[in-house]
């Protein structure tokens, strides 16, 4: 028996990068929306990602007088898919990323500050929103709370999808030892993925139980909205599809030691492993290349190689590591001398020894490293590594971080039609229930296919959100549903 009951227009599941744009939709259409974040606060897997989206033909490309189209990018995309990237849905949101996600997330408050290259596109179209992805979702999330339609309930987790005579009716959910049925006209589902359930992810990648691998998603990201989904029948696709990365750490504060941090702004690093060699170009760090390079390593792990201003702008994507927007870099200095999977030493001959490689190997590395820079060379002679961003490895203390394989993204989910609508075995929507985001593989179930060009992850999860939120308010009798706009010649 429920302790209180609650009537919305729109049940929304979930207050990450899918979850807060469809309340946006819902509340612009002028229907009302409950958002249930099981977290402290919104934000998700979204809020610690690189914040980088996948966008086409915007101001800031031309700036850089780049000229890029839907159909260049399209192409791109399904040749780095593999051949399973779901084509319709790449295709609608590669032509709406100018219009419904670029200038939208402007108009949110969000700011467009640079590009960066990713691996399997031809031109650059990674766009990195400031302060990255915790700067988008401040943005989003700051929007939602200031619609008076929009209530946004934190700390409150959702339990089973209520259904009446074969419809989605509402959710019930659970805050502070209290149980809530909310009903509502139709539901959102937009609970993330499944990476941080490294159970889950055994279970569909059984050749990664002989690595250690290390949850890497959102805190939630548990895999709650499949299995609530998959109750009412809904068909769930290429669930085997997860992007794994590798510029990560376990996290030595996690009781359960399974738990990953991604490390970012530190482009000097060189990693090495436990031969003491060098494996690759380390500033090519996706999951298309990066990850199979440490895998093929024995044993399957590495060591990050930094010296002491090489840390100064580190930032650990985790919400311990951060002062709101700002990195706490008392915090981050704290990992750094703490964890048991980071050594420290005042040579790099000692820090050698202190992680056991084979020490003449790991010196002469080093050396031929360095004397790129006193040749002054544009690039490292073994694997053409830019040296712009890095420099020489002089300035101890010294630093060695082990890298493991960290599950990320899960680019396969619940299967969805244009709409967002969640469809069953027969490709038949099931009423009343939508998918967006992470749950639904991004968007539609598989939009990346096996391979995701950067960008492809955050990006469709955003703009599913929004349609999402659109579709399911027309369904409860508000606006047109979502019309956008696309980029077509």
């Amino acid at each position: 028996m429920a302790n209180s009951m609650l009537e919305f227009d729109i049940a929304i599941i979930g207050g990450g990068g899918a979850g807060i744009p469809a309340a946006i939709e819902v509340g612009r259409a002028g229907g009302s929306a409950a958002v249930l974040e099981q977290a402290e606060e919104c934000g998700g897997t979204a809020a610690i990602s690189g914040g980088g989206c996948c966008i086409v033909g915007t101001p800031l490309q031309k700036s850089h007088g780049i000229e890029d189209t839907p159909d260049l990018a399209f192409e791109d995309w399904v040749k780095w898919g593999g051949g399973s990237a779901d084509e319709v849905w790449a295709r609608y949101y590669l032509e709406h990323t100018l219009h419904d996600l670029y200038y939208w997330a402007e108009n949110c408050g969000a700011k467009w500050v640079d590009m960066k290259f990713q691996e399997g596109n031809r031109v650059l179209r990674w766009h990195r929103p400031e302060n990255n992805g915790l700067g988008l979702m401040t943005a989003l999330i700051k929007t939602a709370e200031s619609m008076p339609n929009i209530k946004i309930m934190t700390r409150t987790g959702a339990g089973k999808l209520l259904t009446k005579n074969g419809r989605v009716v509402g959710v019930t959910a659970s805050s502070n030892n209290e149980t809530i049925e909310i009903f509502s006209k139709a539901v959102v589902v937009a609970t993330g993925g499944f990476n941080s359930n490294l159970d889950m992810v055994l279970e569909v990648r059984p050749e990664f139980q002989k690595f250690r691998v290390m949850e890497g998603s959102g805190f939630g990201a548990k895999g709650i909205g499949h299995k609530m989904i998959k109750e009412l029948g809904g068909y769930l696709t290429h669930m085997d599809h997860i992007w794994f990365y590798v510029y990560a750490t376990p996290d030595y504060r996690d009781p359960q030691q399974r738990r990953g941090l991604v490390f970012r702004m530190t482009p000097g690093y060189i990693w090495f492993n436990q031969q003491g060699r060098r494996f690759h170009n380390e500033s090519v760090t996706g999951g298309a290349s990066a990850t199979p390079a440490l895998l093929a390593q024995n044993p399957p792990h590495a060591w990050a190689v930094l010296d002491h201003p090489m840390t100064a702008k580190m930032d650990v994507a985790d919400p311990y590591y951060r002062r709101g927007d700002v990195i706490d870099h008392a915090k981050v200095q704290e990992l750094l001398d703490n964890s048991p999977y980071i050594r420290k030493a005042d040579s790099l001959e000692d820090l050698g020894k202190k992680i056991e490689v084979d020490l003449a190997s790991f010196l002469s590395e080093v050396k031929d490293y360095n004397d790129a820079f006193d040749r002054g060379l544009e690039t490292e002679p073994k694997f053409g590594k830019s040296l712009k961003l890095s420099k020489r490895f002089d300035t101890p203390p010294y630093y060695a971080i082990q890298l493991f394989p960290l599950a990320r993204k899960n680019f396969g989910g619940v299967k969805t039609d244009l709409r967002c609508r969640v469809l069953n075995k027969h490709f038949e929507p099931i009423p009343g229930l939508y998918a967006a985001g992470e749950v639904s593989g991004m968007a539609g179930g598989h939009i990346n296919g096996r391979n995701g060009l950067e960008g492809t992850m955050l990006g469709p999860s955003v703009f599913s959100g929004r349609v999402a939120g659109a579709w399911a308010a027309h369904e409860a009798g508000f606006g047109p549903g979502f019309v956008g706009k696309p980029n077509r010649p």
